[in-house]
C-alpha cells in the first residue's frame, strides 16, 4: 500500500517566549531569553530560583473559565495551543472534519502541581481536604480528553509519555496514523507544566537543574558552553495540525511543511543519563532519515535537544556525527533553542518542531544563546550557531529529543514540493 503524504496546516504555541507562534518565533530570532525568577510559587527554600515560565496567560481567553478551573495548567496550555492551531488551519468549528479528527498528545508528567496540592491537603487534613477533581486533573491523558471535549474530536485520542521525547513521539504516532489512512486529520504535539515546589526539588535532588545564575537567570541555559551546569525548567504547549496532503489541497488549506520521516530508539543504558557514546541515540536519527528516504546531506538545520547538561551535550554531538557522518555533521547548522525557552519536558519536541517549521518558512536558523566559550575540549565541537541567528535557505530540518529512560525520537520536516 502506497504511503500517503502528511503535511502541517496549523500551528499553536504557548511558550515562555510568548503565547502565540508569532511571538515565540520573534523571540527566537531575536535571541531573547524567557528565563526569569520563579513566580509560580515561593522558591526561597529551594536551591533553584529561576525557570522559563509561561507569562501573561489567561485561560479564559481560550475557554470557558468554569471549564478551565477543572484543568491543570498543562491541560489549559494544551487547549489554548489547540485553539490557535485550529484557527490557523481554518478548521475551528468545522464539525464534520473535527468529528473524524484524532488527537495524539505527548505529556511527560502531567498535573504535578495538582499532585502537590492534593498531597498537602491529604497529609495536613486527611480526606476532607482532598479535591474531588484530583485524578481527572493530574493524569497525562486528560489534556487530550479536554481537547476532544472542547473541540468535538471523536477520532482516537491518546497520550504518549516517553519523558522528554513525548512530544516528538506523539508526532511520530500521529504521522503514522495519517500516512497509513487511519485518519485524514490529527492534532498532535505536547504539553507540560512542572514549575512547582515539589517538581523543582525532585529535579534538584537529581542534580539535573542549573544553579548559580540568580544574578542573571537569562544566562542559566547555556548548551554546549563550558559553564553549563544543568537544564532550566520550562513549560508550555505546542500543537500542530497533521493532515493528509490531498485532503489539505482539496479544502485550500495553507501548508507550512511536509512531515518527511520519523524514527525512535532506546538506549537501554541508564534511567536518567544518555549513553555517552551516542550510538543508540543516533539510531533514531538514522531511522528518521531512512523513513524519509533522505540522505544526511539533504538536512540543513538540526534543532538539538541541547539541554545544557554536562552529559547530554557531548553525547548528542556524538550522535549527530554518527548519524550524519563527520563531513555532513560539520556542515550542519545546529542550535538549541532551549537556551531561550528552557526545557519544556513533554512539550519540548512539539515546540522545537514549530521552531523548525518557522526556520524552513522564514529562511532563518535561530541561535544558541549564551554560547560564550564553546566546550570543544569536552566534545562539543560542531557549529551550534552561537548567539546570533543566520539567514539561510532551509529545505529540510530535523528535530531530535532524548528522555529519561533512554527514549530517543527524531522527526524530519521539509518544504512541500
Amino acid at each position: 500500500m502506497e504511503k500517503r503524504r502528511v503535511v502541517i496546516t496549523g500551528l499553536g504555541a504557548i511558550t515562555p517566549l510568548g503565547n502565540s507562534v508569532a511571538e515565540f518565533w520573534s523571540g527566537l530570532k531575536a535571541g531573547k531569553s524567557g528565563i526569569c525568577p520563579i513566580t509560580h510559587f515561593d522558591a526561597s527554600i529551594n536551591k533553584v530560583h529561576y525557570a522559563a515560565e509561561v507569562k501573561n496567560f489567561n485561560a479564559g481567553d481560550y475557554m470557558d473559565p468554569k471549564e478551565a478551573r477543572k484543568m491543570a495548567r498543562f491541560s489549559q496550555y494544551a487547549v489554548a495551543a489547540t485553539k490557535q492551531a485550529l484557527e490557523d488551519s481554518k478548521l475551528l468549528g468545522n464539525a464534520e472534519v473535527l468529528d473524524e479528527t484524532g488527537c495524539i498528545l505527548g505529556v511527560g508528567i502531567g498535573g504535578f502541581e495538582v499532585t502537590e496540592a492534593s498531597a498537602k491537603g491529604y497529609f495536613n487534613s486527611g480526606c476532607t481536604k482532598t479535591a474531588p477533581m484530583t485524578i481527572p486533573e493530574l493524569i497525562p491523558n486528560e489534556a487530550g480528553g479536554n481537547i476532544a471535549m472542547q473541540f468535538g474530536c471523536h477520532g482516537p485520542v491518546q497520550a504518549v509519555s516517553t519523558a522528554c521525547s513525548s512530544g516528538t513521539d506523539a508526532m511520530g504516532v500521529a504521522f503514522d496514523m495519517v500516512r497509513s489512512g487511519r485518519l485524514d486529520v490529527c492534532l498532535t504535539g505536547g504539553a507540560e507544566s512542572t514549575i512547582n515546589g515539589y517538581a523543582i526539588v525532585a529535579f534538584e535532588v537529581l542534580h539535573a537543574l542549573s544553579t548559580g545564575f540568580d544574578d542573571d537567570p537569562t544566562k542559566a541555559s547555556r548548551p554546549f558552553d563550558k559553564k553549563r551546569n544543568g537544564f532550566v525548567m520550562g513549560e508550555g504547549a505546542g500543537v500542530l495540525v497533521f493532515e493528509e496532503y490531498e485532503h489539505a489541497k482539496a479544502r485550500g488549506a495553507k501548508i507550512y511543511a511536509e512531515v518527511a520521516g520519523y524514527g525512535s530508539s532506546c538506549d537501554g543504558y541508564h534511567l536518567t543519563s544518555p549513553n555517552p557514546d551516542g550510538i543508540c541515540g543516533s539510531k533514531c536519527m538514522t531511522r528518521a532519515l531512512k523513513d524519509a528516504g533522505m540522505d544526511p546531506s539533504e538536512i540543513q538545520y538540526y534543532n538539538a535537544h541541547g539541554t545544557s547538561t554536562h552529559i547530554n551535550d557531548p553525547s548528542e554531538t556524538n550522535m549527530i556525527k554518527l548519524a550524519f557522518g563527520e563531513e555532513n555533521a560539520r556542515k550542519l547548522k545546529i542550535s538549541s533553542t532551549k537556551s531561550m525557552h528552557g526545557h519544556c519536558l513533554g512539550a519540548t519536541g512539539a515546540i522545537e518542531a514549530i521552531a523548525c517549521i518557522n526556520a524552513i518558512n522564514d529562511s532563518f536558523v535561530p541561535p544558541t544563546i549564551n554560547l560564550e566559550e564553546q566546550d570543544v575540549e569536552g566534545g562539543c565541537d560542531l557549529d551550534y550557531v552561537p548567539n546570533k541567528g543566520i539567514e539561510m535557505n532551509v529545505d529540510a530540518a530535523m528535530s531530535a529529543t532524548f528522555g529519561f529512560g533512554g527514549h530517543n525520537g527524531a522527526i524530519i520536516l521539509k518544504k512541500v514540493r
